[in-house]
């Protein structure tokens, strides 16, 4: 049987001539940040004052001793590293086990019998690129670090949305595995589903010791409680078996069905003849829990283009989706809770597509387990991001080892639905002078059209793999061609209105975003003691993206008058901007379904507190673009969309829920001040998982451009608002609200309930709880409010709840 002992105590960090002490799994960072001798790299512009630390070696040590403490001999004694951060030379004893250059693997080594001072010596991750680029030659690169020469986290070097730490650590579990005979090395469960049977045949490999050459061994499969049961003998260090489970409950993506979740345990045996009959001796074991469903991705081409749309059990979906990052820069600080915590959130944003992006890690385990069991269906990038990369040696050995060794981790998950060549590298080689520069040098194209789909097709044939994002299929049609296959929408950020996410209807959005700063509270955490303003050296710093702050002014001014001098009113407006563009996206491509089959906005977190794209900032507080994304991303969806031409506004009413929609929805053209001009009431059917559309009664339209008019739809809890103008262009009266504080529970819980009663229009009140206390959370974001209409927010964790505060906290749209 194997003995798993694991390596995370009693290990400690060199510093100049001292030893510190070090947590196992962490980073030289963490532990420098331990032991007070680094400041926190996300306070301030502290993260400059910590750069000379990814510019140095470092090395971990610890003693070791491998023999057997149990009383039984085993024949083999591994050390396993589950993940090293990146470039290290690992010795025992003064003798050398071997190198590694890749953070994305596992690596394992043969120590029988040694013993001693166990040492792991971290080379800098830029003079380990610097090597490799000294081989292969320059490449181009979206940003100025060399990231493209390192299997390494290549956010660590900076991003448009994060800080340059380039960590170096043990960052994933370290264990001695002591075994005889024989151990499973890789086990590749192939789930299927024919017919309402599901299938699992499992795929084996196994290492046998030089003893354990000729021994005869089985394996020995069981799925849940004695559903399935199998047993196949090992014919050198392979063996395939097949379970089957008649009448099997299939797993869905959230709010399509259950997650039914099965497990699937296999143990290794040697037989025996014990003169009685043959005997067994237990070798190894495994365990995952899988899922049933099949998944497929429908390319097919049509009048429109190329689509891309997933099929998950034979229904076609909208994918609801969310772009994630690391969610720490220092990835070994996410905990299992954590993960769960944020990816919670995620799907209770009506989230039920995550991207693993690929700039970032391959994640641990946790993640995609609680994607399992939330019903998100996972987007899994290959590492490539922004970059040509080389594929010579020795950056081509590491790469195919990588995705051999991620594809059979990670294939068990049934909420993995895809897997990604690249992030936007496709795109880069035709659009951003790539050709010319490389002069017919490798790039990663290679990698992504040949080597990716080649193990993906071996080793996991159950999912798709497409080669980037975004791809249009073939080089017939320009990689970010919106007519075919995956689009990435960036013009529109970088230097258009939100309001022309509308001039296009892509087949799959996979990347569209805007900015604004995190939550207020996040923002005196981060920056203590500076006196805010959008170009105060804290909020400069934290600010990351190539003119982003003038991006941000632009996108308020292009719809308000910007505030001068008025930080809160810039913090409000900017995030009211981010939500508005992101739902005026989503609403738009949701509305034309089943032409547009899915958006992925980014993008969900934050890696730390930073101005950036996200929906939960660095700190895990919820900007308003998250409550716009409950709102876009619910499974009933009503939008008043601008027509086309002379034509007036378009009603929308779409349905993504499992049975028709019946419903009224009322339709208002009201004046500015309130009033209202005409009604009607429709009567709309919207058949399960489709858009109704229909052209809004001339005599309800605002006439065009129209300052003093807007059209508002209400059915059940749901409203839109159309303006014919912008903000700044409308004649909003200045607003006037009443407000109280309850506290059903006592005020001393600091838990609150506002009751804000309307006298005239109010466009896009806002309550920021956290100005209420750094831990309090409103249950809703942005709402409009006509006269006469009362509205109930509730506060949790507030820590005041005075009437004054609570007044000082509320925003709301104010006339020019």
């Amino acid at each position: 049987m194997m003995e798993v002992v694991p390596l995370a105590e009693g290990w400690s960090l060199r510093h100049r001539e001292n030893l510190l002490p070090a947590q196992v799994p962490g980073c030289v960072h963490t532990d420098l940040l331990t032991a007070g001798l680094i400041p926190d790299p996300f306070l301030g512009t502290n993260e400059t004052e910590v750069a000379w630390v990814g510019q140095r070696d470092w090395t971990y040590v610890r003693d070791l001793l491998t023999t057997d403490t149990a009383g039984e001999e085993h024949e083999r004694t591994d050390l396993v590293f589950d993940g090293l951060d990146t470039a290290a030379t690992i010795t025992l004893g003064g003798c050398e086990l071997g190198r590694t250059r890749n953070m994305h693997r596992r690596h394992r080594f043969d120590v029988t019998g040694h013993h001693g001072l166990l040492a792991v010596d971290f080379a800098s991750a830029y003079d380990e690129a610097a090597s490799v680029r000294a081989v292969t030659g320059e490449r181009p690169n979206v940003y100025p670090e060399p990231f493209q020469y390192i299997r390494k986290m290549a956010c660590s070097f900076g991003w448009d949305w994060g800080p340059t730490l380039v960590t170096a650590g043990i960052w994933r579990p370290v264990r001695l595995e002591r075994w005889s005979t024989a151990r499973l090395t890789d086990v590749r469960p192939l789930v299927t589903v024919d017919g309402g049977t599901g299938r699992v045949e499992v795929r084996v490999e196994i290492e046998r010791t030089v003893r354990g050459t000729a021994r005869p061994l089985a394996v020995r499969a069981g799925l849940g409680d004695r559903l399935a049961e199998a047993r196949a003998v090992v014919e050198g260090t392979r063996a395939v078996l097949t379970l089957e489970v008649p009448d099997v409950s299939l797993w869905w993506p959230r709010g399509y069905g259950d997650q039914p979740l099965y497990d699937l345990e296999l143990a290794l045996v040697e037989e025996s003849d014990g003169g009685d009959g043959p005997e067994e001796r237990h070798l190894d074991s495994w365990h995952r829990r899988i899922g049933f469903r099949t998944v497929e991705l429908d390319r097919s081409a049509d009048r429109h283009g190329t689509g891309f749309t997933f099929v998950v059990n034979g229904e076609r979906i909208f994918a609801r989706g969310a772009n994630w990052i690391p969610d720490d820069v220092f990835p070994s600080r996410i905990t299992p809770e954590r993960y769960r915590t944020r990816l919670r959130q995620t799907a209770d944003a009506g989230v039920d597509l995550v991207r693993i992006w690929g700039g970032g890690i391959y994640e641990d385990d946790a993640f995609y387990d609680a994607c399992d069991e939330l019903g998100l269906m996972v987007w899994q990038d290959f590492l490539f991001a922004c970059a040509a990369y080389p594929e010579e040696q020795p950056l081509r050995g590491e790469v195919e080892a990588e995705a051999r060794d991620n594809v059979v981790r990670l294939m068990p998950h049934p909420s993995l639905v895809l897997w990604n060549g690249n992030n936007e590298n496709l795109w880069g080689f035709r659009d951003w002078d790539w050709e010319p520069e490389l002069r017919g040098d490798s790039w990663g194209g290679g990698y992504y059209l040949d080597l990716l789909p080649r193990i993906v097709a071996e080793l996991d044939p159950t999912r798709p793999y497409t080669a980037g994002s975004p791809w249009s299929g073939s080089w017939d049609h320009h990689p970010n061609d919106p007519a075919h296959g995956t689009h990435h929408s960036w013009e529109v950020w970088n230097r258009r209105d939100y309001a022309e996410y509308r001039d296009s209807v892509p087949r799959f959005v996979s990347e569209f975003g805007w900015q604004a700063p995190p939550a207020m509270a996040t923002l005196r955490r981060a920056l203590p003691g500076e006196r805010l303003a959008p170009d105060s050296p804290g909020m400069l710093h934290h600010q990351k993206a190539e003119d982003g702050n003038d991006k941000l002014n632009r996108g308020v001014e292009r719809h308000f008058a910007l505030p001068e001098g008025d930080f809160d009113r810039w913090h409000y407006l900017t995030q009211v901007v981010q939500a508005r563009a992101i739902a005026t996206g989503i609403e738009h491509w949701r509305s034309h379904w089943p032409v547009c089959a899915g958006t992925v906005v980014w993008q969900i977190n934050d890696c730390w507190p930073v101005s950036s794209w996200s929906a939960i900032d660095g700190d895990g507080r919820l900007k308003p673009l998250y409550h716009e994304l409950r709102r876009v991303y619910a499974d009933r969806l009503l939008t008043l969309q601008p027509g086309d031409g002379d034509d007036g506004p378009v009603l929308a009413v779409v349905n993504q829920a499992a049975e028709p929609w019946h419903t009224r929805v009322t339709l208002r053209r009201l004046r500015a001040d309130g009033t209202e001009a005409v009604e009607h009431v429709l009567d709309v059917t919207v058949a399960a998982r489709s858009v109704h559309r229909r052209a809004v009664p001339r005599d309800l339209a605002p006439a065009p451009q129209s300052a003093k008019e807007f059209l508002v739809a209400d059915s059940e809890d749901l409203r839109s608002v159309h303006f014919s103008v912008r903000d700044r262009e409308f004649a909003y009266p200045v607003p006037h609200y009443d407000v109280a504080v309850e506290s059903p529970m006592g005020a001393a819980t600091g838990n609150v309930e506002v009751v804000v009663t309307a006298h005239t229009l109010v466009r896009d009140l806002l309550l920021k709880a956290d100005r209420l206390g750094p831990e309090a959370v409103c249950d809703t974001g942005l709402r409009t409010l006509l006269p006469g209409e009362r509205l109930r927010l509730r506060v949790s964790g507030a820590t005041d709840t005075g009437a004054n505060a609570v007044r000082a906290a509320l925003f709301c749209v104010e006339p020019a």
